[in-house]
């Protein structure tokens, strides 16, 4: 049975903690700061527990990151 692969978009993306989250940054941050609210900016800050069905879909890219 040959290995299956990761994909590579995934492991760039995304970080399986010991726990089993998956965790990724913050969505809307990479443009247009001037029109998001400080509240917003300050909120979006590091990263964020995927849930659980998108966790799951991840899982599935990176089947040795368990």
């Amino acid at each position: 049975m040959p290995k299956m692969k990761t994909k590579s978009s995934a492991k760039k993306r995304f970080k399986v903690t010991a726990t089993g989250k998956v965790m990724a940054a913050q969505a809307g941050k990479q443009h247009g700061m001037i029109k998001r609210t400080k509240k917003f900016i300050r909120n979006a800050r590091g990263t964020a527990e995927l849930s659980a069905p998108d966790a799951k879909i991840v899982k599935g890219y990176m089947p040795y990151d368990r």
